[in-house]
């Protein structure tokens, strides 16, 4: 090289081995929806959990900050398991949306497909600490030719023609699958989204060629023609959107994205039905994901622009309750997935919202919703070997309440402060931006 500069600054990068932080006298929410602990210290080197343990039993080393969390409740990072940064892109809002998603507890995110060209650096920002933020597991999109014209295909694509660049590939029955998992991996994506327009036996191609090659396969719950049984026996690692599955309850053969089947959504909340309860049995033995993005038709309602589109959402609120209801008590294991962000203006971000909506209108309990939004979406981005728990050997990725969130959940956003990879992030450094700021 002609120079060797040094790098862009990283004020926010993990803390370094050797920075040994005791958090003493806590009362731990571990993630694994088992009964909170008092008493309990969590000690950190760097950016690893190495011990936890009940005070009494715990040595800290010499040298090491003690930080007293008397009256506080820990929990693991948060993870968001649906999120877009970059469609379209635009660096100010993403990097606003990530600051206040780690100051509001977030450590984690699995990015659905966007522009990989800027998720792909926003990943690498936040990981070495030159923004504050969660860490990043994004997907590179494959579906069916037809798709390609969705106005958002271009927007991810500027400068390129969409379906045919690494992160977003048309494929059909001419496609060298190997080739095109390559492309993809090569992009550094964590996991290949299937999204529409593909019939059963092309996802079940892609998955078990994405399998081969080492990396996940995360798909809509219905992919049109492919109907949301055919999905989850093709083996994919999770699925998106639970108001989708409603689609395994009609008579006629799928057709295609842009013409979904009608739905007697009326029915479906009344009585529910037998092909639902066939498919969430199908899901729990294939260790299936439901990302279930439940609250995100009140936004939707919110953002409709005429009154069918706003009908068309309060109906799927409706169904989106029942059906994430039935799947929780069927013992699929369900993430916590926005699909959308709060106002820039909005003190937390949206995620909090989705934990709430599961718990109030779900009736999914505050310490399973807490599961949700560490342990299961751990597992929604293959990451629960790193993150998702307290424990030793885990990344120490934390979260410390004020208040009792089991007690009552509207306490997660009683954050007094976040650690992602040992690093911590107080609640105070944080303001949301003004109503009416330009991004």
């Amino acid at each position: 090289m002609a120079h060797e500069d040094e790098g862009a600054p990283t004020p926010h990068a993990p803390a370094a081995p050797g920075t040994v932080v005791a958090y003493r006298n806590a009362t731990l929410i571990d993630g694994t929806g088992g009964p909170a602990r008092t008493g309990i210290t969590i000690l950190v080197d760097g950016p690893v959990i190495t011990q936890v343990s009940p005070d009494a039993e715990t040595h800290v080393p010499d040298g090491a900050t003690v930080v007293d969390l008397t009256g506080r409740y820990v929990l693991p990072g948060l993870i968001d398991s649906h999120q877009h940064l970059a469609t379209p892109p635009n660096r100010p809002v993403a990097e606003a949306a990530l600051r206040r998603q780690v100051y509001g507890g977030v450590t984690a995110i699995r990015d659905m497909a966007d522009d990989l060209r800027q998720i792909a650096d926003l990943t690498r920002a936040t990981l070495v600490g030159e923004i504050p933020g969660p860490d990043i597991h994004y997907a590179a999109l494959m579906a069916g030719p037809n798709f390609f014209d969705d106005p958002r295909t271009w927007q991810v694509s500027q400068g390129e023609t969409p379906g045919h660049v690494p992160w977003m590939q048309a494929i059909d029955d001419h496609t060298e699958l190997p080739l095109a998992v390559a492309m993809a991996r090569g992009t550094h994506a964590t996991a290949i989204k299937v999204y529409a327009d593909l019939p059963a036996r092309t996802v079940a191609a892609i998955t078990a060629e994405a399998h081969r090659q080492g990396i996940a396969v995360w798909a809509h719950a219905a992919v049109f023609p492919a109907t949301p049984a055919e999905v989850v026996g093709a083996g994919v690692d999770a699925v998106s959107h639970v108001t989708l599955l409603a689609q395994q309850t009609v008579d006629e053969s799928l057709t295609s994205y842009k013409t979904k089947a009608p739905i007697d959504t009326a029915a479906l909340v009344r009585d529910g039905h037998p092909r639902l309860d066939a498919l969430y049995d199908l899901m729990i033995a294939r260790g299936t994901v439901l990302d279930a993005t439940a609250s995100m038709w009140i936004w939707m309602a919110e953002q409709a622009d005429d009154d069918a589109a706003r009908d068309r959402a309060l109906a799927n609120i409706d169904l989106s309750i029942r059906l994430t209801a039935d799947a929780y008590l069927a013992g699929v294991p369900i993430s916590t997935g926005t699909d959308y962000e709060t106002d820039p203006d909005q003190p937390f971000p949206s995620l909090h919202d989705e934990m709430l909506f599961l718990w109030r209108r779900c009736g999914i309990p505050a310490e399973q919703v807490i599961r949700c939004a560490t342990l299961v979406g751990a597992m929604s981005m293959g990451a629960a070997d790193r993150m998702g728990t307290v424990e030793a050997g885990k990344l120490a990725n934390l979260v410390v309440l004020a208040a009792d969130p089991v007690a009552d959940l509207e306490n997660i956003r009683t954050v007094e402060f976040t650690v992602k990879r040992g690093r911590r992030y107080d609640r105070t450094e944080y303001t949301p931006q003004p109503k009416g700021t330009p991004a």
